[in-house]
């Protein structure tokens, strides 16, 4: 087996909350005083970098943890908007037959996380790490590391967006970019990931070693 651990993302790795995320943007912007968002942006927010996107609309740090609660205030009330996309449950079941340790690490939050992935589903994971912020997966994969007392390599980190990459290559974790999650492929190509899944199914693939 290629991996003894592999760590998850949640929003636009196992989950497409992107729908629902572009259904509040504006009401963001009202409530926060932030620069408007605009249907047209989003093809170019999927190339930015987070930091980036903050100085572009306005984003002062000491906002997001108030914007962060909103957000997931707001998707209590729209749960129903968030679905795992095809062929993760199968994914996730497939990895724990195998025996690889699955962990999640997000900075939404366990209860939103566990009602989207349902009780049998979340019962495969052997560890959470959640409400992060959303520059702070470094530390969470620090303890994910010391509580399997597991080496980086024997580590894979999974996620969509560039900072997930950022923060695995700082622990010296592979990290596995999904295409179908918030950042545009090309920008994470273009970070040389160890992997890149073009699709869910590739990630038995190589997790399996086959």
């Amino acid at each position: 087996m290629k991996y003894k651990v592999a760590i998850f993302d949640f929003d636009g790795t196992l989950a497409d909350s992107f729908p629902f995320m572009a259904s509040v943007l504006e009401c963001l912007a009202e409530k926060y005083h932030i620069r408007q968002f605009r249907n047209e942006d989003i093809p170019f927010m999927r190339k930015k970098h987070p930091r980036d996107l903050l100085r572009q609309y306005r984003v002062p740090m000491w906002k997001l943890p108030f914007m962060g609660r909103h957000v997931r205030s707001l998707m209590r009330k729209n749960i129903e908007m968030i679905t795992l996309f095809d062929g993760i449950d199968a994914v996730l079941k497939d990895l724990a037959d195998l025996g690889v340790i699955l962990v999640l690490v997000s900075s939404n939050s366990h209860d939103l996380i566990n009602q989207v992935l349902g009780d049998e589903l979340a019962s495969l994971f052997a560890h959470f790490e959640c409400g992060s912020s959303i520059f702070g997966k470094q530390g969470r994969f620090k303890k994910v590391l010391k509580k399997f007392q597991v080496e980086p390599t024997d580590v894979i980190s999974i996620g969509d967006e560039i900072r997930d990459m950022e923060a695995s290559k700082k622990m010296q974790i592979p990290f596995g970019a999904v295409t179908w999650g918030y950042t545009d492929p090309e920008i994470l190509e273009s970070g040389n990931p160890n992997h890149l899944f073009h699709s869910v199914a590739e990630i038995t693939t190589v997790l399996a070693g086959t």
